[in-house]
């Protein structure tokens, strides 16, 4: 028995328009954050009815804010377009693989599906390095597809960190 219950199998397909269209925006999202200086990371929030409830990219180093994330930011946004933290119907779209932070906030805000780009080999944790938002210890699950526009996503970051190398910076 599936505890999401059932979902259209090409729903669950990378390459679906749905998905490809909003990860369009993240990265419209992730644009900004490098035009800002800041590690090209976007992302949209989604609801079945209501569209586009948050977009957000990056901004540590603009707010001086280790939780800056932008999936933190876009949730933020969502949650407050809904005026509640229960975000079960909504959908994360995001250009990078989450952190353990970004899954925490996937969990706690009933998220019951993520979407993202490009894996992350350093802090992955909906596939990577942890199972975080699909880990069945916890009191919620999600369901995570990874691998959505994925080159386009690992060529933002790559062209940013290579920028920054060229420049003598950290």
């Amino acid at each position: 028995m599936d505890p999401f219950g059932p979902l259209d199998l090409a729903f669950t397909a990378p390459a679906h328009p749905f998905h490809l269209h909003h990860m369009e925006l993240a990265l419209d999202e992730a644009a900004a954050a490098a035009a800002e200086d800041e590690v090209p990371v976007g992302a949209v929030v989604v609801h079945p009815e209501k569209g586009v409830i948050g977009t957000a990219h990056n901004q540590r180093e603009q707010l001086h804010d280790p939780t800056a994330h932008a999936e933190m930011i876009a949730l933020t946004q969502a949650a407050a377009a809904l005026r509640s933290w229960r975000l079960d119907r909504c959908t994360l779209y995001v250009t990078l693989e989450p952190c353990p932070m970004c899954a925490g906030a996937v969990v706690n805000a009933r998220l019951p599906l993520v979407v993202y780009g490009c894996p992350d080999p350093k802090a992955g944790a909906c596939h990577t390095l942890y199972q975080i938002a699909s880990d069945p210890r916890l009191n919620h699950r999600a369901r995570v597809i990874g691998g959505v526009l994925a080159d386009r996503c690992a060529a933002a970051l790559t062209d940013f960190f290579a920028r920054k190398r060229a420049l003598g910076k950290k």
